[in-house]
């Protein structure tokens, strides 16, 4: 598919989205959807100790404007662009774990109906949610039925919390990375990583100046994949494997 955007460029770092710290910002591209609140920021990063290079690709959204379903794929039938083109979707990324068998791995709730419980695991810390009014990421001790979640997924771990990046994340093991980021205000986003550990992940989004607040990383390596409408084309990172489901964004 062809990878074509509206570019502005910006030098200052008030315009690329992203704060000074360990990684800085050495590109910033960003295009529009046919959605007004729905954009893709695609950004390109510098580690200052260790010279390494990171791109991030966000469908940045305003939650006024748009929220987030979870499609179920039980029997693997389609993969994400395949999704998106049935769908009113107007980006996308792979969803939670799932085990050899293709069954869900944690809590997974799509279109207003469970399909698999909550589970008490470790890498299971954290849970997607989204009712009629709000998107949520939450700890998954703080979980209840109650919320009468539309959609649900439970994955991890815990990238950023409180604005910080979260201690004691993996710092050994590269790979690419897919996650959902909520802010303090009404924004929200979902996002794709080249290969980063999830340490550097952590600390590359909680030097955002998008004012992320919390981050929860989704299944990654061959699993991640990113899609986007854009003004102008498509632009599609694909999974390298199938997936159980997909976290997608939809106008309202």
């Amino acid at each position: 598919m062809a990878v074509r955007f509206s570019l502005t460029v910006a030098i200052l770092l008030a315009a690329l989205g992203v704060s000074r710290g360990a990684w800085n910002v050495s590109s910033s591209e960003t295009e529009g959807s046919a959605v007004a609140g729905i954009e893709h920021r695609r950004i390109g990063l510098t580690d200052t100790a260790s010279s390494e290079d990171a791109t991030l690709d966000l469908a940045v959204f305003s939650m006024k404007s748009a929220t987030l379903r979870v499609v179920d794929n039980p029997n693997g039938d389609y993969d994400l662009a395949a999704v998106m083109r049935r769908s009113r979707g107007v980006a996308g990324v792979n969803g939670g774990y799932f085990d050899p068998e293709n069954a869900p791995v944690g809590l997974l709730v799509a279109d207003g109906k469970l399909i698999a419980p909550l589970r008490k695991a470790r890498l299971l810390s954290g849970i997607l949610v989204v009712t009629k009014t709000r998107i949520e990421l939450l700890r998954s001790s703080e979980y209840s039925s109650r919320k009468n979640a539309i959609a649900a997924v439970q994955c991890g771990p815990f990238l950023v919390e409180g604005g910080k990046p979260v201690a004691g994340l993996n710092d050994t093991r590269p790979a690419r990375r897919t996650f959902v980021i909520t802010t303090g205000g009404e924004r929200a986003a979902v996002g794709f990583s080249s290969t980063v550990t999830l340490a550097q992940l952590g600390d590359i989004l909680a030097t955002a100046e998008l004012k992320v607040q919390r981050a929860l990383n989704l299944d990654g390596g061959s699993s991640s994949a990113f899609w986007f409408a854009g003004e102008r084309g498509v632009f599609s990172v694909p999974e390298q494997k199938t997936v159980r489901d997909f976290v997608i964004v939809t106008p309202k």
